[in-house]
């Protein structure tokens, strides 16, 4: 439970900094995400979702 705790601490890390750093690519990216269709939303999101799952299992093992 430490571990996951600690990965989603890290992840709201990130995209803060993102955010405050680079807030108009930000918006720019969020506007993009509105347009974009949902079947390509879903496929991304699968991957993302996959991709994540291997890491951590990665950097488990």
């Amino acid at each position: 439970m430490a571990f996951l705790v600690a990965a989603l601490g890290l992840l709201l890390a990130i995209e803060g900094l993102t955010l405050a750093a680079f807030p108009g690519a930000a918006k720019r990216a969020a506007a993009a995400i509105i347009d974009a269709p949902e079947g390509t939303l879903r496929t991304m999101g699968l991957i993302a979702a996959i991709v994540g799952v291997l890491l951590v299992w990665f950097a488990r093992r």
